[in-house]
This record gives C-alpha cells, structure tokens and sequence, in this order.
C-alpha cells in the first residue's frame, strides 16, 4: 500500500480522466445542437436528473483537485526541486487535498442546494430563521 504520494497520483490520474471523460462527453452532445435538436434537449433533460447532478459536484472536485495538485507539481518542478524530498511532499500532497477541499466546498454547497431545490422542492433557505 502506498501513502500520500502514491495516492496523489492516482487521484490525480482518476480526476484527469473524469475531466476527460466529461469534456469528450460535452463537446458530443453540444455538436448535435445544429444537427439534432430534439436529441440536444433529451441531453439537457438527462443532466437536470439527480445521478447526473451528484455527478457534477464530483466533476467540480475532479476538476479542482487536478488543478491544485497539478499546481503543486509544476511550482516543485520548476522552482523549488529541492522539495521534492519525501517528507516535504507529503506534507504538500496533504496540503493540497486540503485547499483543493476548501475550494470545492463552496461550489458544492451551491449545486447540492440546487439539487435539493429543483429535484426534490426542498428549499433549505426557506427553513432558515432569516428574516423572519
């Protein structure tokens, strides 16, 4: 088993792919806007279900994640190679989980309300105590 390294990188790995697969996916059904309308909107209907939404706020941490990560090997790389030292880049591996998860954290909250507002018609700010 490995640790926080061997982690990073196949975190980093899966959530370039995620991206990938989410771009390859985006791009196909924006071409068929032109094309094929009706099978244009049967694709926005298909995003707007639960699964699909849950799936996004995952993509948003894909895609955060790959970049702060993605940061922190290129700032190693070209200016600070004497970081590379095993203990250090733990330390950074941990770090960047822990900003990518403060970055995502905001993101998330807004597109899980969303889901609960429109699939479910739950409004959670109608149970808050503002303004009343």
């Amino acid at each position: 088993m490995g640790r926080e390294g061997h982690y990073a990188f196949l975190l980093h790995r899966l959530t370039g792919l995620g991206v990938l697969l989410f771009l390859t996916i985006h791009i196909l059904d924006t071409a068929t806007v032109y094309f094929f309308p009706s099978l244009y909107q049967h694709a926005i209907e298909l995003y707007r279900a639960t699964p699909f939404m849950l799936g996004e706020i995952g993509l948003l941490f894909a895609i955060i994640y790959h970049g702060v990560n993605g940061l922190r090997i290129a700032v190693t790389d070209m200016w600070m190679p004497k970081r590379w030292a095993i203990e250090k880049q733990r330390k950074a591996v941990r770090l960047t989980l822990i900003v990518a998860i403060l970055l995502w954290l905001p993101g998330a909250t807004v597109m899980f309300y969303n889901l609960l507002h429109h699939n479910f018609g739950i409004d959670l700010l109608a149970m808050l105590p503002i303004g009343k």
